[in-house]
């Protein structure tokens, strides 16, 4: 199932997830450091929601009090709530 997240206080735009139950297929983030988002995008595909939730929620990017693996973990937790 593909998911959309407009994040909120970072630099990236839109996050797109496609999940396969549990597990993250893909994600494509839109704007932001791209070395950044890809790096996470990729690092983030085959692994179990819960698991990426737990590696990325709170990472701060300066001062901003959030980042774009905060605001993927987010995301995530939504879609994990949605599907339960």
């Amino acid at each position: 199932m593909k998911y959309t997240y407009s994040p909120r206080g970072v630099c990236s735009r839109e996050m797109e997830i496609e999940m396969d139950g549990d597990i993250i297929k893909s994600v494509k983030i839109v704007g932001g450091c791209a070395g950044n988002t890809v790096g996470v995008s990729r690092l983030v595909e085959g692994m179990h929601i819960d698991e990426a939730i737990k590696r990325m929620k709170g990472i701060p990017c300066g001062n901003k009090g959030t980042s774009c693996p905060d605001q993927l973990a987010i995301a995530l937790e939504q879609i994990k709530n949605k599907q339960n």
